[in-house]
């Protein structure tokens, strides 16, 4: 069993940074691709990164590539994305998932957090 609880995130004025980090506990953290992914009310699940279990291969969606990096502890079995030059659009519900591949589909992450709330005021 794997799980998987997000914290940090909140509320932010633009510009501004923040960061959520995602521990997990159970099986092998490193052994798994680590991605996060976002929702904002009234659309689809969206990619925003992923780091591969080595922690030497990263992935962004366009929409955060140069304002977010995502990075991983694997003797702390925690990931971590930090969010700088954070915009309105970037308010959402934050996801962290796991999985054996490397995907940006939402659909290969067997394990998910519970979601953390991220808010950036204009």
């Amino acid at each position: 069993q794997v799980q998987l609880v997000e914290s940090g995130g909140g509320l932010v004025q633009a510009g501004g940074s923040l960061s959520v980090s995602c521990t997990v506990s159970g099986r092998a953290f490193s052994s798994y691709t680590m991605g996060w992914f976002r929702q904002a009310p009234g659309k689809e699940r969206e990619f925003v990164a992923a780091i591969i279990w080595s922690g030497r291969t990263t992935m962004y969606a366009d929409s955060v590539k140069g304002r977010f990096t995502v990075s991983r502890d694997n003797a702390k079995t925690t990931a971590l994305l930090q969010m700088n030059s954070l915009k309105p659009e970037d308010t959402a519900v934050y996801y962290c998932a796991a999985t054996s591949g490397w995907s940006r589909d939402p659909r290969s992450y067997g394990y998910w957090g519970q979601g953390t709330q991220v808010t950036v005021s204009s």
